[in-house]
C-alpha cells in the first residue's frame, strides 16, 4: 500500500504522536543523517508520555541538530496512513509539523545522528521519501521560504 500523507486545520492533542521540524539555519535547510541510515532527514520523532507537542518539537531539534538558541512554529498537523518504519499496522497516524529559525549549536550530536547537512532544497535521498517531500511542500506554502 502506497503512503498517503493529509493535513488537517486541528485535531485532538492527545492524538499527536509525532514532531516534525523543517529547520533553517543561514537561509539552508538543515537535514539530519543517522547512524544507521545513507539518507537524510526532517528532524523529528515521537512524543513522550506527559509532553506537550511543542516540547517533544523543540526535544527533537535540539537532540537531533545540536540546535541552542531557534525559534519555533507550529505548521499544520499531518497525517500518515499506511505501513512504514515507524508504523506497523498502516493506521492513520497524526503528527505536527512545524518550522524553526536556527541561531546556533552545540558543539556535539545525541548518539544516534552521524552529522547534519544543509540543503538549498530538499535532498534526493531522502529516508521517508513518500512523506518528506509533502511536509517541505506545506512549509514552502506557509512559510514562503526556498
Amino acid at each position: 500500500m502506497k503512503l498517503k500523507v493529509k493535513f488537517y486545520n486541528e485535531i485532538n492533542d492527545k492524538d499527536l504522536k509525532f514532531a516534525v521540524i523543517m529547520a533553517r539555519y543561514d537561509n539552508r535547510w538543515i537535514f539530519c543523517k543517522h547512524k544507521e541510515r545513507e539518507t537524510y532527514e526532517m528532524p523529528g520523532g515521537h512524543r513522550e508520555v506527559d509532553e506537550t507537542i511543542v516540547d517533544t518539537a523543540k526535544r527533537e531539534l535540539q537532540e537531533e541538530t545540536g540546535a541552542i538558541e531557534f525559534e519555533i512554529q507550529p505548521i499544520s498537523v499531518y497525517s500518515v496512513t499506511g505501513k512504514n518504519r515507524v508504523n506497523s499496522n498502516g493506521n492513520e497516524t497524526f503528527g505536527m509539523l512545524f518550522y524553526a529559525e536556527v541561531h546556533s549549536f552545540k558543539d556535539t550530536l545525541e548518539d544516534e545522528i552521524e552529522k547534519i547537512e544543509f540543503f538549498s532544497n530538499l535532498p534526493s535521498n531522502l529516508t521517508y521519501p513518500e512523506i518528506q517531500p509533502y511536509l517541505y511542500t506545506k512549509v514552502i506554502e506557509i512559510k514562503g521560504k526556498k
